[in-house]
């Protein structure tokens, strides 16, 4: 079956419009399921200035439906791929706060370094919300919300490995093992005065990168 949206006989005179180049200027004419038309003048390829992307987020056929998707979309859909494993991840704890609370904030500290550091966030965000879950589980997880092949295999290995990790590990490896360890550090001050015992604490643990160092003397102080 076509999807409605795509299909011709349903669209409306303003199906088809021009838009200008954004490099030259110059009109050109695009139809509504065009994803991208290049420049008849310059060259240059731009993408739809009106088309709705929404249904491709998260649509397993968006690829076949609506051709080769425009650059810089695929980031867009996993973005949406670790809200949607959140979510997940809530239902499977369900009253276990404790757990949510923890890998809520192991995404938060994995989401902190891994913009400064320039790790990939989506995948980053998937695998702290899944550490707790198990490697199986989040593996589930991941194919119940249409996670593409390369991404469950990258998650996978990040949560294979969060512990002895050395400088020719990955990045994102990197990443999360400094997020996992600010997580126990934040839960060790939760139950300790803050004194100088627990700068020292912070001081001695083992961190990757530079951002999570700057996190664990914030949180210490």
């Amino acid at each position: 079956m076509k999807c409605p949206g795509q299909d011709m006989k349903y669209w409306k005179a303003s199906a088809i419009f021009d838009a200008q180049c954004p490099k030259c200027n110059t009109t050109v004419e695009f139809y509504k399921d065009d994803t991208s038309r290049k420049c008849s003048n310059c060259g240059h390829r731009f993408v739809n200035p009106k088309m709705d992307f929404g249904c491709a987020s998260y649509c397993p056929y968006a690829e076949q439906c609506l051709g080769a998707l425009p650059e810089g979309f695929t980031g867009a859909r996993d973005n949406l791929l670790k809200d949607k494993v959140a979510v997940e991840m809530k239902r499977f704890f369900q009253t276990d706060f404790k757990r949510i609370r923890q890998a809520t904030a192991t995404a938060r500290f994995a989401e902190n370094i891994g913009k400064a550091e320039g790790g990939n966030l989506a995948v980053l965000l998937c695998a702290a919300y899944l550490y707790d879950t198990g490697v199986a589980q989040a593996e589930a997880i991941l194919r119940k919300v249409g996670a593409g092949e390369p991404m469950i295999k990258e998650i996978l290995e990040i949560l294979n490995k969060t512990e002895a990790i050395t400088e020719s590990d990955s990045l994102q490896s990197k990443i999360m093992h400094d997020a996992l360890t600010l997580r126990q550090l934040q839960e060790d001050l939760k139950e300790e005065t803050r004194t100088i015992t627990m700068e020292q604490q912070a001081g001695e643990m083992q961190f990757f990168t530079t951002s999570a160092r700057s996190l664990a003397t914030s949180l210490a102080e």
